[in-house]
């Protein structure tokens, strides 16, 4: 039986830690900043952790 694949845009979009929990960057960053606080812009900047709930999905997508 073959090699299962990753799916390439998940290996591009999410990045796991060393302890075994998945990255990811915000959503809301990418047009319309003009009307975006800059507290909010700069909150939108850094990584975040994805939920428990969605990390068993995320990993099926990276580890297949």
């Amino acid at each position: 039986m073959p090699k299962m694949k990753s799916h390439r845009r998940a290996l591009k979009t999410y990045k796991i830690t060393a302890t075994g929990k998945i990255k990811r960057h915000k959503a809301f960053r990418s047009h319309i900043l003009t009307s975006k606080s800059s507290k909010r812009k700069r909150h939108l900047r850094k990584a975040t952790v994805v939920s428990k709930t969605e990390a068993y999905k995320v990993k099926r997508l990276l580890l297949a």
